[in-house]
């Protein structure tokens, strides 16, 4: 039967519910709608205009007087650097002996991602630990599809951060010598959300502790609840002038823009950093702090607040309003109004796409070409790392080639000694970034290495 032009028009809503409704406004109306809403976000009353907020991590330290939980705590062995978040409140973020929580969206997409924070850990001495026995915190399961629960996401939460507790007596080291650092924004989101319902949910708790006992990942009968948890972008915002310290290459000249990740600052923000020395306080300070501290131009531009358009949910149902959503809300309106030469983010699915949806708009005559990447890939650049053997941009959809340039990196000549690398790879002579033995700590494959107890990373 053919479709009537009603029914097609609310077929494209598909998927998203009956709330979903075409607003009918005219440009002139959208346009004050928006300026509206951006005038409120502005003052960051959309983040602190609520009537409840409460800092869970006082809850917590009851519930391990009350010898409900076990916290994982930072300790001077971390080396913490102690922030403030949305409200004032203090958080500490560790900066040493840390056990990377990577992301799977990271390692199969965007891998020059965690290569360049591992190699400014290497490069700044800190020690860590990068091994298998991680599992995907399952979060994009939840959001994306909403055949995960709250159970599950719980167990895998607490589980994964059990294994870091853990990990280090495989190398003769007491337990909770490595704090973990969460590379992707979707985990760090989730990952918060799961401890504030463990912490007011005893019913939760109990459900998940019959899981971890089969697992055999309780402490002493009780759940291990980290003391705080931390994302990759705040272990570089509060190493920021250290890394600047060891910059080679002069970004003054670049114009950056940054688009913070819906998972990292609207998700639990009042766990978020801000500092008053970064935009006057009123953004998120992660990325923008270190741009700033890096000596490149950060450029503010009207849709700062946008999602990037993935959604989950959208990116599964509606792909052509995630492609148009990145392209018009946000390339666009960097490329138009900030003129910039580079878009900095922090999470997994916004880099993935802001950076692979820009090939779409060629189809429609929209041709804005903006390169994309994580902050730690363009810090990384800027002290030195190969572009393509570290930062692996070749990796990148959109193209990167004259922000090289105008960093003054030849990227001709370091994409001929890549070829030469290849080539080194190809023939068995492998180079690693970390000493794979350390890589796993449990199960058969383990051999433990006394001696490298106390070296760090390599």
């Amino acid at each position: 039967m053919e479709k009537t032009k009603e029914q097609g028009h609310q077929g494209a809503y598909t998927g998203f519910g009956p709330e979903w409704r075409a607003s009918a406004l005219t440009p002139a109306q959208a346009r004050t709608a928006t300026a509206w809403v951006e005038a409120r976000i502005d003052r960051r009353s959309a983040l602190t205009g609520k009537e409840r907020v409460e800092d869970v991590r006082s809850l917590m330290w009851d519930l391990e007087r009350e010898g409900e939980i076990v916290v994982h705590r930072i300790s001077g062995q971390h080396e913490p650097v102690t922030a403030c978040t949305l409200y004032g409140w203090e958080k500490r973020i560790p900066t040493n002996q840390l056990w990377h929580h990577k992301s799977c969206g990271q390692c199969g997409n965007i891998p020059g991602y965690p290569t360049s924070l591992m190699w400014l850990m290497n490069r700044l001495g800190t020690r860590y630990l990068d091994e298998t026995d991680q599992t995907s915190c399952t979060a994009w399961n939840y959001h994306g599809s909403g055949i995960g629960n709250v159970l599950s996401l719980a167990a895998v939460f607490l589980r994964n951060f059990h294994q870091a507790y853990v990990s280090s007596q495989a190398e003769g080291l007491p337990p909770g010598y490595y704090f973990p650092l969460v590379h992707c924004g979707t985990s760090f989101g989730n990952y918060k959300e799961m401890r504030q319902f463990l912490l007011h949910s005893a019913e939760l708790r109990a459900e998940v502790k019959k899981i971890l006992a089969k697992l055999g990942r309780l402490i002493d009968g009780k759940l291990l609840i980290p003391e705080e948890i931390v994302h990759y972008s705040e272990w570089l915002h509060v190493m920021r002038e250290r890394i600047a310290a060891e910059k080679t290459i002069d970004c003054s000249g670049i114009r950056a823009t940054i688009h913070p990740a819906c998972h990292v600052y609207k998700m639990v923000p009042e766990d978020v950093i801000y500092d008053e020395t970064v935009l006057d306080g009123n953004r998120v300070a992660v990325s923008t702090g270190l741009m700033q501290t890096l000596g490149a131009q950060v450029i503010d531009y009207s849709t700062w607040y946008d999602c990037c358009g993935f959604g989950f949910r959208h990116i599964i149902g509606e792909r052509e309003f995630t492609r148009s959503f990145a392209i018009d809300r946000k390339i666009r309106v960097a490329v138009d109004e900030a003129h910039a030469d580079v878009m900095i983010g922090h999470d997994t699915g916004c880099i993935t796409t802001l950076d692979k949806n820009q090939w779409i708009g060629r189809a429609v005559d929209k041709v804005y070409e903006l390169p994309v990447m994580a902050d730690c890939q363009f810090a990384a650049l800027t002290l030195g790392a190969h572009p393509y053997k570290l930062a692996q941009l070749h990796w990148h959809a959109s193209p990167f080639e004259k922000l090289l340039e105008k960093l003054g990196i030849d990227w001709e000549k370091a994409k001929a000694e890549f070829d030469a690398y290849l080539a080194e790879v190809k023939a068995g002579r492998i180079e690693t970034l970390y000493d794979p033995k350390r890589a796993i700590t449990s199960g058969p494959g383990y051999r433990r290495q006394p001696a490298l107890a106390a070296s760090g990373a390599e």
